[in-house]
């Protein structure tokens, strides 16, 4: 007996649902192959399978198509329960962690603290045990990378421990700033969208 289903595009858990369903329907041994689109569901049912009994492989037929493959015995799964460590909705990140400077000050108020605030944040990222993936600058962050001595020493302390640092070109250009960049690469917006929305968090002081 050999079934397939369709879990394509399915939030978790429904995949490792609609598998045990399709366990439940045999009634001989054979084969059950589950499409899905991430890796968190072709682990979760992994372990289903694992759970069962079963001899369960996988393989990737593109960046977001896999195909878990279980050796079903009938009758293995009947009446019981899905194991709750079968199941794990949280999705891996793609990235890590990016720093968001849009402004060259930090909070609102008076522009001097603020400025104050800025650099002493960028100086405490420095100390941090794990250095952030990116740091993005945008607008007046683009004052950051190009005219403070003291902070510009800080991103390239940064960029030594392995931060990508990226400034805005259109920010660069609009406050006459391009030929005085001294950290970092010049970058644009579809970088910078992209950059957050592969981070697994992002900081905006």
């Amino acid at each position: 007996m050999e079934k397939t289903i369709d879990c394509m595009g399915m939030a978790c858990p429904l995949p490792v649902i609609n598998a045990k369903k399709a366990i439940e329907a045999f009634t001989e041994d054979g084969t059950l192959s589950v499409k899905v689109d991430n890796e968190t569901a072709v682990q979760n049912l992994t372990r289903l399978g694992q759970h069962y009994g079963f001899t369960v492989s996988s393989e990737q037929g593109g960046e977001t198509d896999y195909t878990v493959v279980m050796q079903v015995k009938a009758g293995a799964a009947k009446a019981a329960q899905i194991p709750a460590e079968a199941v794990s909705c949280e999705v891996p990140a793609r990235g890590g962690k990016v720093v968001v400077l849009s402004s060259n000050t930090m909070g609102n108020g008076d522009e001097q603290l603020g400025k104050k605030l800025m650099k002493a944040f960028i100086f405490a990222l420095t100390s941090q045990d794990e250095a952030p993936e990116k740091v993005i600058c945008y607008n007046s962050g683009a004052y950051l990378t190009t005219e403070d001595p003291d902070t510009i020493k800080d991103l390239k302390s940064l960029e030594e421990a392995g931060t990508t640092v990226m400034t805005c070109g259109t920010c660069l250009d609009f406050y006459g700033l391009k030929e005085k960049l001294q950290v970092g690469i010049i970058s644009n917006m579809y970088d910078i969208v992209e950059a957050q929305m592969n981070a697994s968090l992002v900081i905006r002081p």
